[in-house]
């Protein structure tokens, strides 16, 4: 018996680009992954009546900090770290869109042959029509991970929660990296300040600050576990609430 559901009435799911490949396949979308997140969506937009809108990372594809480690221009890697999201947007929109769930792509720079530009009030537009809202591209400007514009669309659109899909086996905040440390300790709940304090490694600090001043709660879950969303949704204690 789950506890009462939270009133999440508006989400937005941050994904990293790694969500979007496995071991299972050579190219760097695995369509089968792509599909089972998009049916979880679909579900929850369908049956449990949530707006969600989605923030995808595209580190499958190419990282901006692995380019300027290699002597890359910083900006110019970044910029291609947000091209990269808007492939993985594509094709969540795709599979979305096969689920039968009618969604939108807006991104922070500007290419409307394949894309609506980003707009806040069209944006909750959408999502008050049931439609899906997929941001890509970051915030449009180099320096900054997608953690950051996650945090900040959810403030813009007025979500009632930033929900963190993690993979890697890891579901949820730990003591230190459980890939690393077999003594660490999986926390049920932390504050931001603790995040802060502690150094743990959740979202950049940036991201983290921007959640703090404006009281906006975040979920990190594992996303990769068939149904998680849902569980999260309807108010199980699965993650690590920050707030």
């Amino acid at each position: 018996m789950g506890q009462p559901s939270p009133p999440w009435k508006r989400i937005v799911l941050k994904l990293s680009g790694e969500a979007f490949a496995s071991g299972s396949v050579d190219e760097t979308i695995d369509g089968a992954v792509v599909d089972r997140i998009a049916r979880e969506i679909t579900e929850v937009r369908t049956e449990l009546g949530t707006e969600v809108a989605v923030v995808v990372g595209g580190g499958n594809i190419w990282r901006g900090a692995t380019g300027s480690a290699a002597g890359m221009d910083r900006a110019t890697a970044d910029y291609m770290g947000m091209l990269a999201t808007v492939i993985n947007a594509l094709a969540l929109q795709d599979a979305l869109e096969r689920a039968g769930q009618p969604t939108r792509v807006q991104t922070a720079i500007q290419m409307s042959q394949i894309a609506e530009p980003y707009i806040r009030r069209r944006a909750m537009r959408h999502l008050e029509k049931g439609r899906v809202v997929v941001f890509a591209a970051g915030m449009g400007n180099p320096f900054f991970t997608t953690d950051t514009p996650a945090a900040l669309r959810c403030v813009e659109i007025e979500a009632d929660v930033l929900l963190k899909g993690t993979h890697g086996g890891v579901d949820g905040v730990y003591t230190a990296d459980p890939n690393l440390d077999p003594t660490a300790t999986k926390l049920d709940e932390v504050t931001f300040d603790e995040v802060m304090a502690k150094g743990l490694r959740v979202m950049d600090l940036t991201a983290i600050t921007l959640c703090k001043e404006n009281s906006l709660p975040i979920l990190v879950f594992g996303i990769m576990e068939p149904g998680n969303l849902r569980r999260a949704l309807q108010g199980e204690r699965i993650g690590t609430l920050i707030r």
